[in-house]
């Protein structure tokens, strides 16, 4: 098993150095759901929401998002993104929406958290637009399915 990097010699938290490291392309997709009564499903579907397109919201909530991931995150990096996505599926059959982001840069470090604070994000926003006709919508299922790049090499999420 590898070391934790985030602790020094110590056992203090401190922030990697990724200075002697070479710049790569680097690509993460993560994935979250959000499990809801049909009836709101509908509505997000239909886009009659009084407060507007849920999904548009969300989407650009799970952006913001991931520029942000370095003030809301401690010992992340501030990262340049190239690309941040966000898109939605809606599963009629299990009454969720099903939300994927993928964030991509050239740079010394990965997008993993980036892309999983895309998901979560835009799943938080999902339940607080949806709050006031289903309080008992679940945000679940937060993932990494697949990292591109850098020194540890690429990583495809095994099939539950």
């Amino acid at each position: 098993m590898t070391e934790l990097t985030h602790l020094d010699a110590q056992g203090n938290a401190r922030m990697v150095d990724v200075g002697g490291k070479a710049v790569t392309s680097r690509i993460a997709l993560a994935a979250a759901e959000v499990t809801m009564a049909a009836d709101t499903l509908a509505l997000i579907a239909g886009r009659g929401h009084k407060k507007g397109d849920v999904l548009a919201v969300a989407r650009i909530a799970g952006i913001q998002a991931a520029k942000k991931c370095s003030d809301l995150i401690p010992l992340c990096h501030p990262l340049m993104l190239t690309s941040v996505t966000v898109d939605f599926e809606l599963d009629t059959t299990g009454n969720r929406v099903l939300i994927h982001a993928s964030c991509a840069l050239d740079g010394k470090t990965g997008v993993e958290m980036e892309a999983l604070t895309a998901v979560s994000v835009a799943a938080l926003t999902i339940y607080d637009m949806c709050k006031a006709v289903d309080k008992n919508m679940v945000i679940s299922n937060i993932r990494v399915l697949e990292k591109k790049g850098g020194k540890s090499g690429d990583y495809q999420r095994k099939a539950d």
